[in-house]
C-alpha cells in the first residue's frame, strides 16, 4: 500500500501529522497572509520547515498577500532640532590600503641547459624547453637555500597567491 504523505496521519510518536482538519486550516491561514511561522505557531506541533513544505506541495506558494511590510521611503529631507534641515554627510567609501608589492624575482640568469644525469645536488632543477624535443634540459645554476631551484626559479615557482592573481 502505497502511503498518501499530504493527508496520511504521521508515524506513531511523530506528532499528529497532516491530517485533513489540519491541511485545511494550513491552507485557510496561508490565504490569510500569514508566515509560516505564525502557522507553525497556530497549528502546534510542526515546525516553520514543515508548513513552508507542505505549501510548496500543495501548490499554494503563490498568494496574493505577503506577510512583509515594505518599509516607508523617506522623500523628505531631515530637519534637525532647530528646523532647519541638515544636509547629509557623503558616505565615506572603503579604501583598501595599499599593501606592499612582494620584491621582484631577480633577474634570470642564462640556464646551463644540464640533462638530468649531469645535475649535482647543489644545482637548480628547474626544466627549460619541452622534453620531447632536443635541447631540453634543466637550468642547472647555483641552488638558493633549503629549494630545488636557483633564487630566480625560486621566486616564480614560490609565488606568493596575491601576486598570482594579480599576473593572471
Amino acid at each position: 500500500m502505497l502511503c498518501n504523505s499530504i493527508t496520511s496521519p504521521a508515524a506513531p510518536g511523530n506528532g499528529p501529522g497532516w491530517t485533513d482538519t489540519r491541511v485545511e486550516r494550513l491552507k485557510a491561514f496561508w490565504a490569510d497572509g500569514l508566515s509560516a511561522s505564525e502557522i507553525a505557531d497556530r497549528l502546534g506541533e510542526v515546525t516553520r520547515n514543515a508548513v513552508i513544505g507542505k505549501v510548496h506541495r500543495l501548490g499554494l506558494a503563490g498568494r496574493k498577500t505577503t506577510s512583509r511590510k515594505p518599509a516607508p521611503r523617506r522623500t523628505s529631507p531631515r530637519r534637525g532640532s532647530s528646523g532647519r534641515v541638515e544636509l547629509r554627510q557623503p558616505h565615506a567609501r572603503f579604501v583598501r590600503p595599499a599593501s606592499p608589492l612582494p620584491p621582484a624575482p631577480p633577474p634570470p640568469v642564462a640556464a646551463l641547459m644540464l640533462p638530468l644525469r649531469q645535475l649535482r645536488d647543489n644545482q637548480c632543477r628547474w626544466p627549460v624547453g619541452d622534453p620531447r624535443e632536443d635541447g631540453f634540459g634543466f637550468c642547472g645554476c647555483q641552488k638558493a637555500g633549503g629549494v630545488p631551484y636557483c633564487e630566480h626559479h625560486a621566486a616564480i615557482a614560490y609565488n606568493p597567491a596575491a601576486r598570482r592573481r594579480r599576473s593572471a
